[in-house]
């Protein structure tokens, strides 16, 4: 789930060596193994023993093997062989886990109707040490969750009971139905499905909680958290949890069951995947989903957040407010079931979870997007892997817990992982395709060289580029506003660097420049520009969760920052002119007098928002304290201060033309005295006017 949290919190953030904090240098107790080795769990030859059932080959099966690339290990047809992919797999997990800090993970793999591969590394908690296992232990899969009520949403479809190009007002509540806020057009049971319904997206203060008396039922939050609608329906595709949430309430009221029951009975019940629910650990309270069943609280993976002192366990993350969008768990185990149901086009192991409609479905890109942009299949994310393949699937991301999900039909191959740490999103994110790179791919030569062309043309491209998956106002806005930019540049050599604070990253032109398509200077990631009269308008990444678009300077944040070192400058200019001012320059009228006076009130004023930011911001090295005691008491106060400071500047504003005529010299300010007057209103004034365009001022909204 990925904006300031990713999240934020978004997401939606997403190699490594033996090095932990003190709490992990202790040996590992007997039958277990440290982090980064791995847990005493099947590996591969031992799957083979023990392979899931498999299904005749449908559809999606491929039954006769194709060529290999040149160059490649294996053609598509053709699998793994077990021990090199365990040995592949245990190589890349082992190092990750050590350098990029990451307590455990687990891995599942299939091919051509079975499992192939389920192994658990590291640990599912540390105090007491308890050692992942693949088919025992669940980790919070997040928005992979997703996946789950698309498939309800089109086993509605299918059963005559839904249609995707309908209002999805039609199968809600009233209470919970999309407002119009101002939009001609309905939004529809696909614009939820591609992402394109056109809510901003909040999540600060609601998307996840600790403290279960403040769980509601998921009628109450898509009332209390409705959204606004910033764009047309189906103009831009940009990541929404309350959409998705709204698919999950629509299914519930067309089927006429409860969303967890529904799930369980539609889709866990019949592949068997008793270590799966959307149910969360908690005591019975009216009103809201039975709890998890007692068996499986035992082998809930601890969530954790790599610190310079190790590891630190986070509270359990409630997301049963907004279930649909992501409050599943699962182990490896389980969701290789998931993924060969997938591959199956619906069945496995003599279940019917879906049709052909759905089958084709999950296969069919609902939006027409440049090569290599993802195009939501029907709520699935469509990715490029190496070697010329196509995955289909989904990434998760709560706080702490980190998971991927591609299947490559082409391939028969299915690939899941999760971890349990807050920096595991860039593992889960390159595992598929390394593994796709390894057997099936052609060696490439990296890296890939730059443009001259590109190098020329660096205007067009390079620039700030602001996502559309933010907040579009209040406190919540400033934030997302401020951490949810990317920036784009070109390099002597012709390459484009792209960094949105967090990670760089390098790219070449694919193809015709004026195509405006890139691809990663190394692997396989692609990004591509809208244009307009040859300069780049808006970005799209390969994930296809927001659009960067081109903003103007006021919406930078290098240029708040200006406005802000100004504002704190000619405030202390202002409270020191006090202290050091002669006699001479006392002299002034009454009108002169009270504007001084709230000039320095103001700089007071100015001087304590600026602190109280910088001491909040100080505060929120973990973002699941920003999520949780959202917004706080600094930045409520921080804006408060903000606001009056804004308001007095209207005032100063007004007074300015008597300021400047003055009276007698006798009694009148100096002309120099004047102008910084007149100058420090005029910065003060700029600097309101963009706080509130970014939606600080508004300390009651966060």
């Amino acid at each position: 789930m990925r904006s300031i949290l990713y999240a934020a919190a978004a997401a939606l953030a997403l190699s490594l060596a033996p090095a932990f904090g003190v709490a992990q240098d202790e040996p590992p107790a007997p039958g277990q193994s440290a982090p980064g080795q791995s847990a005493p769990a099947r590996s591969a030859p031992a799957v083979a023993a023990a392979t899931l059932a498999a299904r005749p080959p449908g559809p999606s099966a491929l039954t006769a093997p194709n060529p290999a690339a040149p160059g490649a290990r294996l053609s598509p047809g053709q699998p793994m062989p077990p021990l090199e992919l365990e040995a592949f797999v245990d190589g890349l997990m082992k190092d990750a886990m050590a350098r990029e800090h990451i307590a455990g993970a687990a891995v599942s793999i299939v091919q051509n109707g079975q499992m192939v591969f389920n192994k658990g590394y590291g640990f599912a908690g540390l105090a007491p040490r308890r050692a992942v296992d693949p088919d025992r232990t669940l980790f919070r899969i997040g928005s992979i969750s997703k996946t789950f009520t698309w498939i309800a949403v089109m086993k509605e479809v299918e059963a005559g009971r839904m249609r995707l190009n309908q209002p999805v007002n039609l199968y809600l509540p009233e209470k919970v139905q999309v407002r119009d806020q101002g939009y001609d057009q309905p939004v529809r049971v696909a614009n939820l499905m591609d992402h394109s319904a056109g809510f901003e997206d909040r999540a600060l203060g609601q998307l996840f909680e600790r403290n279960y008396d403040r769980v509601r039922p998921l009628d109450l939050y898509l009332r209390q958290e409705r959204p606004r609608r910033v764009h047309a329906p189906g103009a831009v595709a940009s990541y929404s949890n309350y959409g998705a949430a709204l698919a999950g309430e629509a299914v519930t009221y067309t089927s006429g069951r409860p969303f967890e029951r529904l799930i369980e009975d539609e889709i866990l019940l019949p592949l068997g995947m008793a270590h799966t629910t959307f149910r969360e650990a908690h005591g019975v309270r009216r009103g809201l989903p039975g709890p998890m069943p007692a068996a499986l609280v035992p082998d809930i993976a601890d969530g954790y957040r790599w610190t310079p002192v190790g590891f630190e366990r986070r509270d359990y993350e409630f997301i049963g407010q907004i279930a649909p969008a992501g409050a599943a768990s699962s182990t490896a185990g389980d969701m290789a079931r998931y993924m060969l149901m997938q591959l199956g086009d619906g069945q496995y192991g003599g279940a019917t979870v879906y049709g052909a409609l759905a089958a084709r479905a999950f296969r069919e890109p609902l939006r027409k997007t440049p090569t290599g942009i993802n195009g939501w299949a029907h709520g699935f994310m469509v990715s490029d892997l190496s070697g010329g393949h196509r995955g289909y699937g989904h990434g998760g991301a709560t706080q702490s817990f980190m998971s991927n999900m591609v299947i490559a039909p082409d391939l028969g191959l299915g690939v899941f992982i999760a971890t349990n740490t807050d920096t595991g999103r860039p593992l889960v994110e390159r595992l598929p395709d390394q593994l796709v790179q390894y057997f099936y791919a052609a060696p490439q030569v990296f890296p890939r060289s730059g443009s001259p062309d590109l190098a020329r043309r660096r205007s067009d491209f390079a620039g700030y580029f602001l996502s559309t998956r933010r907040a579009y106002s209040g406190l919540e806005g400033f934030l997302t506003q401020l951490h949810g930019g990317l920036r784009a540049d070109v390099t002597r050599d012709g390459r484009l660097v792209t960094d949105d604070g967090d990670q760089t990253h390098t790219w070449v032109p694919e193809g015709r420049l004026d195509d405006a398509r890139f691809i990663a200077t190394q692997g396989a990631g692609r990004i591509a520009f809208d244009m307009a009269d040859g300069r780049a308008t808006a970005l799209r990444t390969a994930s296809g969760t927001q659009l960067f678009e081109r903003a103007p300077v006021w919406k930078q944040p290098a240029a708040l920052g200006l406005l802000a070192g100004l504002t704190a400058a000619a405030a202390l200019a202002t409270l020191g002119g006090v202290a050091v001012r002669n006699r001479r320059e006392f002299r002034e009228n009454q009108i002169q007098s009270r504007a001084s006076l709230v000039q320095n009130i103001q700089a007071v004023l100015w001087l304590l928002a600026l602190a109280l930011f910088g001491l909040w911001t100080s505060k929120t090295d973990d973002i699941a304290l920003v999520m949780y005691r959202w917004p706080g008491a600094l930045l409520v106060i921080a804006s408060a201060s903000a606001l009056v400071a804004a308001c007095l500047t209207v005032i100063t504003l007004l007074a300015l033309p008597a300021i400047s005529r003055g009276g007698r010299r006798v009694d009148s300010w100096t002309h120099l005295r004047k102008v910084y007057f007149s100058v420090t209103v005029l910065i003060y004034a700029a600097f309101s006017v963009v706080l509130a365009l970014w939606g600080a001022l508004s300390p009651w909204s966060g």
